[in-house]
Formats: structure tokens, C-alpha cells, sequence
């Protein structure tokens, strides 16, 4: 167990440190600009040669300021405007203009990191994975946890057999949106932007797919339930949700998630002979508890922050393209989510379990 601590901080999915990933940064909000953007810069395989936003002008002043090459409009990176500058894009604006982003970087021959949820809709996310496909380009959904050091080791247990046989799982993200950023027309709170819904498109979504990622198992059937009570979530049905999931080999989970509520963040996995807590597991900074018998360790690394996360993510991508290896979080993973978070909607919606397929 000593010698696991010490290691804590190693990649042992690192294949390569050598070479370079040159990013174009597509939609300039304050996630891309003031982490995704640092994230790189401080990366062994990356940095930031072109910005891409709804104007020249902001583009080019968002450049300036971070000492960035180019800045380009949505209109120019569609033209083909400044492709010898960039290797690959990273695609951060809200979920339903992803595809647009992804079509055009493919027919460049560009590879694509992808934020999550990788659409709006289940459609539109197929639609993104055959583009990617038909013209062969490498695809990532950036689904930073699989990189965070304190869910890999978790991962390296459960694998081990630390717990035993998983039994179940908690799982829980919430936030309060409206006091982060203060407007109710914000695009997170609209369907025709954000999809679904709200809840478990932005925050559940870390559960159930950081769940899939430790026990390399997909749930089978959900049964949910959805209420929006503020006034400011009228458009969307889940400021509050709450879904118990069957995984493969019948195990359990329950998942909740809200984007008015207090900030709270934790992982859950309970086996036969033991248990992993991530605690505080999803915003930022990932802890973990570990208990087996009269074993009880709490590792925590506070300079692991979600910075630090985005930049293991974005060396993850870079070595999967330079080292021409597999890429674990890909476009059918991600979309295998997307058909996830739809039946939770459609159980909420129809009041009784669905299947998944």
C-alpha cells in the first residue's frame, strides 16, 4: 500500500514525451479561456496556437491578451482560415453546436477533443461519431476524471480487487448555477442548447460515466425521477433528479443531481469486502477514502485542482495522437452517455423503468 501512495501522481497511461499537438480553441467562455487555455499551456504535449470565436474581433483580442498566435471567427474556421496552424481542436462551446465544429475539423483532417456531453441529442451525437469515422479522424470525449490521478489508482484497485465484487454505487453532483453564473437565459437552462435538460446533461453525467469508466461496466436499466420548482428552470425538467441504475452483473447505483443546490460532490463504491469513497470527487479536486477490514487511508493531494485535471486530460489526447495509441474515452463511448441520459429522461418522463440499450 506504501509503495501505491507514492505513485500516486504517475501516469501509467503515458506512452510517449515526445512531440507536440498544436490546439484550436472552439467558443471562448470562461471554462476554454481561464482553464482549458492554462491547462495546455502547462502540459508536456500541447499548446494553444489559434482561438476561435463568434467574432475576429474578440477572438483576436482573447489572443492577444493570452499570447496566442491567431484569432479566428466560427465563419473562418468553417473556410479553412488558419488550418496549417493547428493539429487538432478542442471543441468547449455549449452541447448542440458540437457537431457543426466537429464536421468542419474532420473535413480539415483534424483531430477532435470533444467536451461532454458530446451533443444535445442522441441523433446529433451519432451523426458526430459517423462523421469522425468516415473521414478517419481521431475523436476523444473529454471526460477529464479517467486522467484524474485519484480515480485511476481507484480504478487500479477495483481492478485488483481491493473491494471485491462491486455491489453498488452512490453517486452525487450538485451546484448552485444560478449564484455561478447569475442569469436565467444562460444556455445551460435551455433545451435547444443544452439538450435534454440541465442536471444530469452537465453534472450527473459525472457519475454515471466515472462509474462506467472504474467498473468497466454499462448499466442495463434506469427508473428516475425529475422536478423543477424555480422559475428559472421552467424550460428544462430536472433541477432536481434522482435515478437508481442496474449495471451489468446486477450492480447497483444510485445517481442524484441538481443545478440549485448547495456544492456537493461524491463517488461511492461498495464491494464485498470493501469500499472506495471519492470525496469530493467531481469539481475540481478528488479525494480518496478507502476502507477494507480494519483498513482505513485517506489520500488527498491538494495540488491536483481542475486545472491540474484538464491538463493530465489534454497530455492523455496529445500521447494517444503522437504515440498512435488507443483513445479509451472515444466517440462511441461517448455516445453510449448520450443513450444513457436519454432513457434516464425517458423513465422520468413515462414514470416507470426503462431498458437501455
Amino acid at each position: 500500500m506504501i509503495d501505491w501512495i507514492d505513485s500516486y501522481e504517475d501516469r501509467t497511461w503515458q506512452t510517449t514525451d515526445d512531440g507536440t499537438v498544436r490546439y484550436a480553441l472552439i467558443g471562448l467562455g470562461w471554462w476554454t479561456i481561464d482553464v482549458a487555455l492554462p491547462a495546455i499551456e502547462a502540459s508536456d504535449l500541447g499548446e494553444v496556437t489559434v482561438l476561435v470565436s463568434s467574432s475576429t474581433e474578440k477572438a483576436s483580442r482573447l489572443a492577444e491578451e493570452n499570447d496566442v498566435p491567431e484569432g479566428i471567427s466560427y465563419d473562418e474556421f468553417h473556410d479553412g482560415a488558419a488550418s496549417e496552424e493547428y493539429d487538432a481542436v478542442y471543441i468547449g462551446t455549449p452541447n448542440a453546436y458540437h457537431l457543426e465544429y466537429a464536421e468542419t475539423a474532420a473535413e480539415l483532417d483534424k483531430a477532435i477533443l470533444c467536451e461532454k456531453p458530446m451533443e444535445s441529442t442522441v441523433e446529433r451525437a451519432e451523426s458526430l461519431v459517423e462523421t469522425c469515422e468516415s473521414a478517419d479522424v481521431p475523436l476523444m470525449i473529454a471526460y477529464r476524471m479517467h486522467t484524474d490521478p485519484a480515480v485511476q489508482r481507484a480504478r487500479e484497485l477495483i481492478a485488483d480487487g481491493f473491494i471485491g465484487e462491486p455491489v453498488s454505487v452512490y453517486g452525487h453532483n450538485s451546484q448552485p448555477l444560478l449564484e455561478m453564473i447569475p442569469d436565467p437565459d444562460q444556455w445551460r437552462l435551455d433545451p435547444d442548447l443544452s439538450g435534454y435538460g440541465t442536471s444530469v446533461m452537465d453534472l450527473g453525467i459525472y457519475s454515471i460515466n466515472t462509474t462506467r469508466f472504474l467498473l468497466r461496466r454499462d448499466p442495463v436499466s434506469v427508473q428516475s425521477q425529475m422536478v423543477s420548482n424555480h422559475e428559472a428552470f421552467d424550460d428544462v425538467p430536472d433541477e432536481r433528479s434522482s435515478s437508481l441504475f442496474v449495471f451489468e452483473d446486477d450492480v447497483q447505483m444510485i445517481s442524484t443531481s441538481s443545478q440549485h443546490a448547495h456544492e456537493d460532490t461524491h463517488l461511492k463504491i461498495t464491494g464485498t469486502e470493501g469500499q472506495i469513497d471519492l470525496r469530493p470527487a467531481f469539481h475540481g479536486e478528488c479525494s480518496l477514502h478507502l476502507s477494507r477490514g480494519d483498513l482505513s487511508v485517506t489520500i488527498d493531494h491538494e495540488s491536483f485542482d481542475a486545472e491540474r485535471e484538464m491538463e493530465e486530460e489534454f497530455d492523455y489526447f496529445a500521447d494517444r495522437l503522437l504515440g498512435d495509441a488507443e483513445i479509451y474515452p472515444d466517440g462511441r463511448h461517448g455516445l453510449q452517455d448520450m443513450r444513457i441520459i436519454e432513457a434516464v429522461h425517458e423513465s422520468a418522463e413515462r414514470g416507470e423503468p426503462v431498458d437501455i440499450e
